[in-house]
């Protein structure tokens, strides 16, 4: 029974492999042979994951909507279905248009997950420190999820070129199929311990969101949203460009998932200690250094290091504003503050791709790309500095 909601945390980080680990991230690996077999432009490649990050836009605002009406278990599990659906049927047409319609499919599925499940994982346990390592093991399963791909895709592009690319949608979906049934068993576990009662009462009497008070962490996450979803997006295709090999492209991916997984236990102190914008302040600026280093230091060596500091720092900005809503808000309007959060983290993925696409193919070169990526990433640092704790009546760090 002591472990059972540790347990429930790992099921619930199932969610975030599904939802970001493969539905967004995967594509970064899955990018360079589609762009070969369908004679993709930067811009047409960079446009894909815009489309999936519209769609997650959209579901963020549906499910800024649903969480005042449902309970966070219901929207994440129907979510995960629907998100394992359109991974699968993404590896079933070559149509452009079809295309974009699954990757905004997958993106709208993916926000009620992730919106819901951090919610669920932030409310597991009364403590701070404890509570701030569940958030962060609930996002560290994006690391899972890059673990996986990178120890496959690679390999089997390499054996059956880049026709091969529908099987990798297909083998996702499969595979996030059998990872819904495991998080659904988690959340129905949820209800039978009773966890989380607070987080699954309607907030319809709450009260309203201090949004100016939050404007620095709304600003610097709308900013690193837009600035890491670039390297996600076209580090693999750069590399690729560089001449790099499947080896190194496999190792670079599954050294970021492994920095994923680990960061949890790197940052845990950090997340527990602050309740202002710190976190996420520094969460941007070693995201920011480890997209910009392979472009000033040249080798595998430089690319293992930066692929380490992307790692573990990435999934830091969603844990940090996850637990910034815990420990400043009332649990009432928890879910709404980390649907807004989502919502802007959202339109900063949806301009990221795209932008950096259109600098690809003006330059000849995606290296203009990534390097703005850094640099708004290191703005959204110089903004998040300067979010301070908010003076909310009963937020949660009051009442532990």
């Amino acid at each position: 029974m002591i472990a059972r909601p540790w347990l429930i945390a790992l099921g619930l980080a199932l969610g975030v492999a599904v939802s970001n680990g493969f539905a967004r991230f995967a594509y970064g690996l899955i990018l360079p042979a589609m762009r070969d077999d369908l004679s993709w432009s930067y811009a047409e490649a960079g446009w894909i994951n815009t489309a999936n990050a519209l769609g997650y836009l959209g579901g963020a605002l549906l499910t800024l909507a649903l969480i005042k009406r449902f309970p966070p278990t219901r929207l994440f599990v129907f979510g995960m279905v629907g998100t394992s659906a359109s991974l699968l049927f993404s590896g079933l047409t070559e149509d452009f248009a079809l295309l974009t319609m699954w990757r905004i499919t997958a993106g709208v599925a993916g926000a009620p997950v992730f919106i819901a499940g951090g919610v669920l994982a932030g409310q597991l346990f009364p403590d701070p420190k404890r509570a701030a390592l569940a958030i962060a093991l609930y996002f560290g399963g994006g690391g899972l999820g890059m673990l996986l791909t990178g120890a496959t895709l690679p390999a089997l592009f390499a054996v059956g070129g880049a026709g091969s690319w529908p099987m990798s949608w297909i083998a996702l979906g499969l595979v996030s199929g059998a990872f819904t049934l495991l998080s659904a068993r988690a959340v129905k576990q949820i209800g039978r311990a009773g966890q989380v009662a607070q987080a699954q009462k309607p907030a319809t009497r709450a009260a309203g969101l201090p949004i100016r008070d939050m404007g620095p962490a709304l600003v610097g996450y709308g900013f690193f949203a837009m600035g890491y979803i670039v390297y996600v997006t076209f580090v693999a295709a750069w590399m690729r460009d560089i001449a790099a090999g499947p080896g190194l492209i496999s190792a670079v991916w599954s050294v970021i998932g492994l920095g994923i997984v680990v960061s949890p236990f790197i940052w845990r102190g950090i997340l527990a200690r602050f309740s202002n914008g710190v976190p996420l302040a520094l969460a941007a600026g070693v995201t920011a250094l480890g997209t910009v280093l392979p472009l000033v230091v040249t080798g595998p060596v430089a690319l293992i290091i930066s692929a380490t500091l992307f790692g573990v720092a990435v999934f830091i900005g969603p844990a940090a504003i996850t637990a910034f809503a815990k420990r400043n808000l009332p649990v009432t309007v928890q879910g709404s503050a980390i649907a807004l959060f989502t919502t802007v983290f959202a339109v900063g993925q949806a301009i990221g791709p795209v932008a950096a696409g259109f600098i690809g193919d003006a330059t000849g070169s995606i290296d203009g790309g990534l390097l703005a990526a850094g640099g708004v990433l290191a703005l959204g640092a110089a903004v998040a500095v300067w979010q301070k704790t908010l003076d909310c009546p009963g937020r949660s760090d009051r009442v532990l």
